[in-house]
């Protein structure tokens, strides 16, 4: 066990982290090259809520999800899922990556591509079952494409490619999900499929963070909603966080923020 490992367990042991939270992230900051993308990045997530991450383009919205999945090192920072490491609780997490992201062409079925979300109860290297594959078939139908199972996932429009990977996310149950761009060009009967898809997860009780683009509709779609270029420049209800002042924050100044935090991770560097 390394040390940063043995630290994030015991300040579980100790009662530093409220394990009803299903994410708690404090002081992260990761860096490329020392160039920061994300920094000093800290919030809670409420249970039950149905989160926006909103954020001009290269705000490091993406990059946030991939450092709480562990995907790429952090320079600093806390992430806990439920009070202890992404590790000990990736089987409750759930993620639907953006389109471009994956290799479309791939030769496996939209229902093949559902059962690797179920890879964790099917067990390593043994058969999917009966069992699996109707469960599988079920969330293609929960998300309108169960006619199009045995079709390769290179064949369907970008619409049905999406509803696949959420279809994927649906099989595992988790109690948290991460979703990258889940609306990024699709269609208007895909977006509703998924919002609806998405309501159905919270009334469930389930939590979901959402990386969005169409400003127009987050207060429709999001209870909560965080505000980020680089740093998190508000994050909370819908209501009082989505407002013209915290917009232009996000939107304007990207250049005084970078230069800022440049200078800052030069400075840490310096220090070391």
């Amino acid at each position: 066990m390394n040390q940063s490992r043995a630290q994030e367990q015991l300040q579980v042991a100790n009662g530093e982290v409220d394990s009803n939270l299903p994410l708690s992230v404090y002081d992260l900051t990761v860096a490329y090259y020392r160039k920061p993308v994300v920094w000093d990045v800290s919030f809670d997530v409420p249970r039950g809520s149905l989160v926006g991450i909103v954020g001009p383009n290269g705000a490091g919205k993406s990059t946030l999800l991939k450092a709480v999945m562990d995907l790429i090192p952090r320079t600093s920072g806390r992430i806990r899922v439920f009070g202890q490491s992404y590790a000990d609780s990736r089987h409750r997490v759930g993620y639907v990556p953006q389109r471009e992201s994956v290799d479309w062409d791939f030769p496996v079925s939209a229902l093949d591509v559902v059962a690797m979300g179920l890879y964790r109860q099917i067990g390593w290297l043994r058969p999917v079952r009966k069992v699996h594959l109707e469960r599988a078939l079920w969330a293609l139908e929960r998300v309108g494409i169960a006619d199009l199972a045995h079709r390769q996932i290179s064949q369907l429009s970008g619409g049905q490619q999406q509803r696949t990977f959420l279809a994927r996310a649906l099989v595992q149950d988790a109690d948290l999900y991460l979703m990258d761009e889940p609306f990024a060009a699709v269609d208007a009967a895909t977006e509703l499929a998924i919002v609806d898809v998405l309501r159905e997860l919270q009334s469930r009780g389930k939590t979901v963070l959402v990386i969005h683009h169409d400003l127009q509709s987050v207060s429709q779609y999001f209870d909560y909603v965080m505000l980020l270029n680089m740093r998190v420049v508000a994050f909370g209800p819908t209501a009082e966080v989505f407002i013209p002042e915290n917009l232009q924050k996000t939107y304007g100044g990207r250049l005084t923020l970078l230069e800022e935090a440049t200078e800052a991770m030069r400075q840490r560097g310096n220090t070391l």
